[in-house]
């Protein structure tokens, strides 16, 4: 006798899925299954209704992706955004980023800010974000109650910050939170050196010893100006990448973040070594940065994923959004119409991301045996229509606003543009008295 088949837990029937993985298909009449939290079925309607399942659930007009992934940001800066527009980097991290956060960051700032950003990113389609911010406890506490996956790194600086007294101080509180999550389902904690001119080499000697040994990704904003790449050509007469690159940490755990300045030497240590980039376009249009030559990466084989960076400089974590940025820009500066196609800019903003995290096995594409981290995007409205081509129509014709459904690990977190675990209406609230404080300082 033939055994019976195991009932998946919800079977999803979008008009379209697009998995990522293989590149640059779109499944039409398809249908998605879940059970234990992970992909078990991917098979054409009709053959996926013959399935037994808990729960059906047709998606008219929806595009079910990989849920995005904001491979960098500084989630409790939230609570910043719109404090110090249109200004230069460095005054605007010197002159008013820096105080206000020696004034005000503690671990309240931290949850509340976390928590505020979280909420974004879930109506935002977000499943999964890389965070980069002071009491990296804190923030993983609302990780965890939240249900969203995200890589933690642990911020070090050479001098002191809130939560840390120096560099060995926040290493050491690093170490014990991995150890306290490393069997965690959904929270990574890596090493996040601020950046080439804050952290010294004997500490960033010393965090390339701790991240082999624990297999942890290193997370650093790397050539994010020409005045960083000048002022250390100055000091040391050595681009800040090379320096890394002598001192070991590049290499596939290696999280290169903004890179807006990339040198035929730069590309070629980044290719040789694996490293990846995580692009921040509205973050480096906004403070003047410069721009990343994604398609140049691309083309040499470099992983660019993609990150919205803090609200304080962004203002939003629209990934989405971020990513119609890139693409368009991509074009750009690379001077020709086909680059950054819109396949590949919807496969930075997931399946590079992943892989930069060292997430790839578990997120990132629509696979069998993945983990169902999953976004349902609304193409029915009128400003899609009509819909000859889904991909491009999500790229340059969504916004964050079609976005109706997100699974994460198999759990509902957003249904019908609703969170299921947060309190928006609090969040906002909290938020708005954040604000009142700071701006009667």
């Amino acid at each position: 006798m033939p055994t019976a088949k195991v009932p998946l837990d919800l079977l999803l029937l979008p008009t379209w899925i697009v998995p990522v993985e293989p590149a640059g298909i779109v499944l039409r009449d398809h249908a998605l299954g879940i059970r234990d939290g992970r992909i078990a079925l991917l098979a054409p309607r009709a053959e996926a209704l013959r399935h037994p399942t808990v729960e059906t659930r047709e998606l008219p007009g929806m595009l079910l992706s990989p849920g995005l992934i904001n491979a960098h940001g500084h989630a409790a800066m939230s609570l910043f955004r719109g404090l110090a527009d249109d200004l230069a980097l460095m005054t605007w991290l010197q002159e008013h980023i820096w105080p206000a956060e020696a004034k005000w960051v503690g671990e309240d700032f931290v949850r509340d800010g976390t928590e505020l950003a979280i909420a974004e990113q879930l109506k935002g389609g977000i499943t999964c974000f890389s965070d980069m911010y002071f009491h990296p406890q804190v923030a993983c506490e609302a990780v965890h109650k939240s249900g969203l996956r995200a890589q933690i790194s642990v911020p070090v600086l050479d001098f002191p910050v809130p939560g840390a007294r120096d560099a060995d101080d926040a290493i050491r509180q690093g170490l014990a939170l991995r150890d306290d999550l490393k069997h965690h389902p959904r929270i990574k904690v890596a090493f996040g050196p601020h950046a080439p001119y804050t952290v010294s080499d004997d500490k960033l000697e010393n965090i390339l010893m701790l991240a082999e040994e624990l297999d942890a990704g290193i997370h650093m904003h790397v050539h994010e100006t020409a005045f960083e790449v000048q002022q250390a050509l100055e000091k040391n007469g050595e681009r800040p990448l090379a320096r890394l690159h002598r001192l070991g940490l590049l290499g596939p755990r290696f999280q290169a973040v903004h890179m807006t300045q990339v040198s035929e030497d730069d590309l070629a240590m980044l290719v040789e070594t694996n490293s990846s980039v995580v692009h921040c376009p509205e973050s480096n249009l906004k403070l003047a940065s410069g721009f990343c030559p994604v398609e140049r990466l691309w083309q040499a084989g470099v992983n660019v994923a993609i990150g919205t960076d803090g609200a304080a400089s962004n203002n939003d974590l629209d990934l989405l959004g971020e990513t119609r940025t890139a693409a368009l820009l991509a074009k750009a500066v690379a001077g020709q119409a086909t680059a950054l196609d819109a396949h590949r800019a919807l496969r930075m903003a997931t399946l590079n991301g992943a892989r930069a995290l060292g997430m790839e096995q578990e997120t990132g594409s629509l696979e069998l045996g993945k983990a169902a981290d999953l976004t349902a995007f609304d193409l029915s409205g009128l400003a899609q229509q009509p819909v000859y081509e889904p991909v491009s129509q999500l790229i340059y014709a969504s916004g964050r606003d079609c976005v109706r459904h997100v699974w994460v690990g198999g759990k509902q977190l957003l249904d019908g543009g609703k969170l299921t675990r947060l309190d928006e209406e609090r969040l906002i609230a909290v938020a708005g008295e954040w604000g009142r404080r700071i701006a009667g300082a």
